[in-house]
């Protein structure tokens, strides 16, 4: 089986992790700072934090912005149900704005008619998170300059996207939002294991997100309200969370971080050579916004399903059992029967459904040979009778 993704382990980074396993230092040593920083100078961002999923940062930057009961924050109802997620643990409420269908990513144009019809009505949402689908970054200038309209701030979900660039620019620097979240789960750009970033230039917001990431607790007698009892003193100070990122998965990052220009220049690669070869197909690609540069997470086609002999299923079930490792990103948040209970319904995002209804993942990563891709390349082709 050919897979969607995968990670990419090399020597360096099993020697990074093994000196880690070696040291005095576990859980949070000095490589957890090492890699916040490296990932802080890369994208141009001012404060890193790293936590042990990008849901935990997710979740974070939330709770750093003051999201709470009776706020509402709006997304992409074509993202993993982490981006939804992260406002319930809140208590705060939730809608989706639909997609653009020839990016996939939040639509504009939607946002801007929906938050005209919000402000009429009193319930414009607290944030927004503009989710960078596949890797492709959204069209954050515009999306700004609504958030400095409607006055809601912005959470970038960018877990498909680092190593992306927006107007030449490094996803991550913080220029159009206040927190940007990074995912290294095993199938993205670089890996921890498991672990998340958020990214922001608001000395504030990192601050908050370092004492809820460790369960409220400070050392700082700056933030008590007495001196401390003695070198071994504490403070709760809120209700936090253990989200902390190991030493040994930052190790990893800090060693995969250095191959990351190379991992994305090798899924644009491999994405161009992938249009070249499914160009004529009855399949819609997805389109590259001129302001961007996909950092190709992701690659995505869309059946022509009117031109083709075949259901979506009998064309994922094809490829399948010729061993390629499709895989089908995301199903609709809001048709979950988890979101269903809070009143959504099908038809309520009618683009984001059709692209469900006609979306494939092909495998992508930077290990993929392009034996392995004329492999995937002639499946298709043979799975929808091309």
């Amino acid at each position: 089986m050919i897979p969607y993704g995968r990670q990419d382990i090399d020597e360096r980074d099993v020697a990074a992790v093994t000196e880690v396993l070696r040291s005095e230092w576990l859980t949070q040593g000095p490589m957890v700072p090492r890699f916040e920083q490296a990932v802080a100078a890369y994208c141009g961002a001012t404060h890193a934090v790293a936590v042990n999923s990008a849901t935990s940062a997710l979740h974070l930057a939330c709770l750093a912005l003051g999201l709470g009961p009776g706020d509402v924050l709006w997304t992409s109802p074509i993202t993993f149900v982490a981006s939804v997620n992260c406002a319930r643990y809140c208590g705060a409420d939730v809608d989706f704005v639909d997609i653009d269908p020839h990016t996939v990513n939040m639509s504009v144009v939607a946002l801007a008619e929906k938050l005209d019809r919000a402000a009429k009505t009193g319930r414009l949402p607290n944030i927004v998170v503009p989710v960078h689908f596949a890797g492709q970054p959204c069209e954050m200038a515009a999306i700004h300059d609504l958030g400095r309209q409607y006055g809601f701030r912005i959470i970038e979900d960018a877990s498909h996207a680092i190593g992306a660039r927006y107007r030449n620019e490094a996803v991550g620097n913080g220029r159009f939002s206040d927190i940007t979240v990074f995912s290294f789960h095993p199938v993205k750009i670089i890996t921890t294991g498991e672990g998340g970033m958020a990214l922001t230039n608001d000395a504030r917001l990192a601050e908050t997100m370092v004492l809820l990431r460790s369960h409220g607790i400070t050392r700082d007698a700056a933030q008590m309200d007495h001196a401390p009892d003695g070198p071994w003193y504490y403070q709760q100070i809120a209700l936090g969370y253990n989200y902390r990122m190991t030493d040994i998965q930052a190790a990893l990052g800090a060693s995969q971080i250095e191959r990351l220009d190379e991992f994305v220049a090798r899924r644009r690669a491999l994405a161009r050579r992938y249009d070249e070869h499914l160009a004529g197909l009855p399949l819609a690609l997805l389109r590259q916004h001129p302001d961007c540069a996909s950092a190709w997470h992701l690659y995505v086609v869309r059946l022509q399903l009117d031109q083709i002999g075949k259901s979506h299923r009998e064309v994922f079930a094809a490829l399948r059992d010729r061993g390629i490792g499709v895989n089908l990103h995301y199903i609709p948040v809001h048709t979950q029967p988890y979101y269903r209970r809070l009143g959504f319904k099908s038809g309520d995002f009618p683009q984001a459904e059709r692209y469900y209804a006609e979306a494939i993942s092909l495998p992508l990563y930077a290990g993929l040979s392009e034996d392995e891709q004329d492999e995937v390349i002639a499946a298709v082709a043979e799975a929808i009778d091309a």
